[in-house]
């Protein structure tokens, strides 16, 4: 779905990673040294004497804060709803200072003061998510039933009439069907292009007109060119290694095994056996949403997609 981590996936790691860090720093030392801390900054004196049982309270706020913030940093992509959870409390945290100086408990002076410890951290987490956002790069897990549901719905349209019954079907379905998409879009070692083809390959067997135009928009969107794609589809791919992982994909569908056995070797000479195994599992779970849908009685037959 991603591939490896990119320079502007290694910005959003820094981001998150940098306020886990201060998280964790900030709440050790309120836990460890809550008067040391009460000396240390100086606007805090301004709320009262204080209260090293309270002090040491927060200070575990912002250490759950920053495990929370660290474990998402590893990757950003599959684990925002943990930066999310994590950046809560400071989010809370500076909304309420915000409240003290909008109501007058707060000087105007001691809010700019504090504000980038702040409201500084909070916020490199949110630019952070909303990049990933804006770049299409996060899993669908977070994401809320409702949101995921509307996001395939405005994926694939009248295409994917099925959610309607996985969502009336209850049992907490749709939450379960969000990893599934996660698995049939794993890539990490695979070309984006290679990774492509396997899985037109497998879903063009299916004859599925949908779900191929959906796996192309996907493909689109990790810059595999578009004519690329509808050459492959037409059955006339640019090069050997399309011809290759397309080939491939019809292989794995089809229940070749002879084929797919042999066609796989050539993947794993020429790629590695990491590379196939990312291509048997993309053409393999890309089956699940044409034979849901035929045996929901959504089947339809397979227009090749044209060029935009």
């Amino acid at each position: 779905m991603y591939g490896k981590l990119d320079a502007i996936d290694r910005l959003v790691q820094f981001l998150i990673g940098f306020t886990a860090l201060f998280s964790l720093g900030f709440g050790m030392y309120m836990f460890a040294e809550p008067y040391g801390w009460y000396d240390f900054v100086d606007t805090v004196k301004a709320t009262g004497p204080a209260n090293a049982h309270f002090i040491g309270d927060i200070g575990l706020a912002y250490m759950v804060s920053g495990l929370l913030l660290g474990y998402a940093a590893f990757h950003p992509g599959l684990r925002w709803g943990a930066a999310l959870v994590g950046n809560l409390w400071l989010t809370g945290h500076g909304l309420f200072h915000i409240f003290e100086v909008v109501a007058g408990i707060c000087s105007v002076d001691i809010f700019w003061r504090d504000a980038p410890g702040v409201l500084g951290p909070p916020l490199l987490v949110f630019i952070g998510v909303i990049i990933q956002v804006a770049r299409q790069r996060v899993s669908p897990v977070p994401l809320p039933k409702a949101a995921f549901v509307a996001l395939i719905r405005k994926i694939g349209g009248k295409g994917e009439p099925y959610i309607d019954d996985m969502v009336n079907a209850g049992g907490f379905m749709v939450e379960k069907f969000q990893h599934g998409m996660l698995l049939s879009g794993h890539r990490y070692h695979a070309p984006a292009p290679l990774f492509a083809m396997a899985n037109l390959g497998a879903v063009r067997f299916e004859d599925c007109g949908p779900c191929v135009e959906i796996v192309r928009n996907f493909a689109i969107a990790d810059r595999v060119n578009p004519e690329r794609i509808a050459n492959a589809l037409s059955g006339k791919p640019d090069n050997d290694d399309d011809a290759l992982a397309y080939d491939f994909g019809v292989a794995v569908a089809s229940g070749d095994m002879v084929q797919a056995a042999d066609l796989g070797d050539q993947i794993e000479e020429r790629f590695g056996r990491d590379v196939r195994t990312e291509l048997a599992l993309g053409a393999a779970s890309a089956r699940l949403f044409p034979a849901l849908k035929r045996g929901l009685g959504y089947a339809s037959a397979c227009q090749i997609p044209k060029v935009a």
